[in-house]
């Protein structure tokens, strides 16, 4: 009897959602205009339920985390990441480049025999308008390759060419972006700017070479993958996936816990996550989690008083209790993090924990005083915050205050402010934060993105970085040190001398602390009982193709 009503749930849920859909549809970008997918649910598919929105469907304007993962199961690179590790293999491509002496040309053998979906052709000519377009449009992820490559050249259909601007030691993994994909020229060529003559995006499509192919989508409502019937590698074990998007945590989780989605992935609460996790035996649930490679972290301004001073950063960064928020507000869903570089790469080193230690309110007391500060007369900081950071930023900031002032006493005073999310990062380059606390989601997965992007200065006027990154983040910090580590790491081929810069660089930061680093996120996907293949990859990506029921 329960076995079947819940199974007549399931299906009056999907009922409901069906005409949530069809109602969406009046506003909605709809690619046809048949039935919608979820309507014919089958054994041989999956329906995936989100809470993620897709902005755009065009690789060369999308870089928010879910819809990469649509295109790391619809699209395919040069290079991709092997299954159940972080190592680059061929993928369009046949063989890892071969690069010249001085590391800056890449050549790279490309596969033929390939269809795309509207079943052209895919060779080195169409990789390479793919790629040029990723980048001429100056769409938001453009920056990944237009920083790095200065050319692309076709000499045979089955090869390319790259010149860099410089030399780049891990190159094919930013050839293995989820965005850095084959789309079909047929298609893409002809979007353009009657006026001018110029590409323009496509928000409502997508051509490329993968596994799946998207025939329905109805934004803010649903998208259907159909498995691609001529795709040239392993099959996927299902026949399509269809993504339901839900306007809250609390209506996926309802819809998962009727079954009337089959696996639930981006995203639940903590909290909620936590309720999942204690009824899962009883239900059946499956969970798949992995270290994610998304950090949370607070920079600090080192311009602004009293965060000029180098102790008291060095103080801020002693009194922080990265466990208690831990067990308390994440309960244990993330892990502390002592480094910009997450635990996951062997370059890490917990350089923030060998120095300070957690929650070391003595040491952050005599820092203090050696700075001139007192009971009578404290550092006053305050830390700026966006109400969902992390989840719940009201509480994990009132959480980290207490605790500051637990841990210190008077002579530091600790203020939060709200902020939100448009207007904080509108003036966060401008210097008008003391700190801020923020996350970051890596565009390539290597330490040097998270070193470059937070503490490289190109330009600096009395020691102020002027222009750069560590600017754009609004720490406004300088070292030429750092600066030139940075630079060295990013050429050196030598993988014992590279790991020796990028600790040399962790260290500079632990002493200088532009930075704190809070924690690291685990990531999950949610499964009915019976629903296999689901697996979060330590690239933090769920591929679709594996699962079945």
């Amino acid at each position: 009897m329960r076995y079947l009503l819940r199974r007549f749930l399931a299906w009056f849920a999907i009922a409901i959602l069906l005409i949530t859909v069809i109602w969406g549809c009046t506003n909605g970008k709809n690619i046809n205009n048949g039935k919608l997918g979820i309507s014919d649910r089958t054994d041989e598919r999956i329906v995936l339920g989100t809470t993620s929105k897709i902005r755009t469907l065009d690789p060369a304007d999308a870089n928010e985390f879910f819809v990469s993962n649509v295109f790391y199961n619809t699209l395919e690179r040069l290079y991709t990441y092997k299954e159940g590790s972080n190592e680059i293999v061929p993928q369009l491509a046949t063989e890892m480049p071969k690069v010249s002496e001085d590391g800056l040309t890449y050549t790279v053998p490309v596969r033929t025999g390939i269809k795309f979906h509207d079943r052209t052709n895919f060779n080195a000519y169409t990789m390479k308008f793919a790629l040029e377009r990723f980048i001429n449009l100056k769409g938001t992820p453009s920056y990944i390759l237009n920083d790095v490559i200065e050319s692309i050249s076709t000499p045979t259909e089955n090869e390319l060419v790259f010149k860099l601007k410089q030399p780049l030691q891990f190159f094919p993994k930013f050839l293995a972006f989820t965005g850095a994909a084959a789309i079909s020229p047929q298609v893409y060529k002809h979007i353009k700017d009657e006026k001018t003559g110029k590409l323009l995006f496509l928000p409502d499509k997508l051509i490329g070479t993968g596994p799946y192919q998207v025939t329905q989508f109805v934004e803010g409502s649903y998208l259907r993958l159909d498995a691609f019937p001529d795709y040239w590698g392993k099959k996927p074990a299902n026949k399509g996936i269809d993504i339901q998007f839900f306007s809250s945590n609390a209506n996926l989780l309802n819809a998962f816990k009727i079954g009337a989605v089959d696996v639930a992935f981006q995203t639940l609460t903590p909290t909620q996550v936590k309720n999942v996790e204690a009824n899962a035996q009883k239900n059946g649930w499956t969970i798949a989690s992995g270290q994610g490679a998304t950090i949370l972290y607070m920079v600090l301004n080192t311009q602004q008083s009293p965060l000029n001073d180098v102790r008291v950063r060095q103080a801020l960064a002693a009194s922080i209790d990265r466990p208690l928020l831990e067990s308390r507000i994440f309960f244990n869903q993330r892990a502390p993090l002592y480094s910009l570089i997450p635990s996951a790469f062997p370059e890490s080193k917990p350089v923030f924990e060998q120095k300070y230690g957690e929650g070391n309110g003595k040491l952050a007391r005599q820092l203090l005083q050696e700075a001139g500060y007192s009971d009578d007369k404290p550092a006053q900081v305050t830390i700026w915050y966006t109400p969902k950071y992390g989840g719940n930023g009201d509480l994990i900031a009132s959480t980290m205050r207490a605790a500051i002032q637990k841990n210190v006493g008077k002579i530091l005073q600790v203020k939060t402010e709200r902020v939100e999310n448009t207007v904080g990062y509108a003036f966060l380059d401008k210097g008008v934060y003391s700190s801020y606390l923020l996350d970051w989601v890596p565009d390539i997965l290597d330490p040097d993105n998270y070193i470059k992007p937070f503490l490289e200065c190109e330009e600096a006027e009395k020691n102020v970085c002027k222009k750069g990154s560590s600017q754009f983040q609004g720490s406004f910090y300088n070292n030429p040190e750092m600066n030139e580590l940075i630079a060295k790491q990013r050429k050196e081929r030598d993988v014992t001398k590279r790991s020796q810069q990028l600790q040399r660089i962790q260290d500079i930061l632990a002493q200088d602390v532009p930075f704190i680093p809070l924690w690291q996120n685990k990531e999950y996907a949610f499964a009915q009982k019976g629903v296999l293949g689901v697996k979060i990859e330590p690239n933090q990506q769920l591929p679709y193709w594996n699962i079945s029921k």
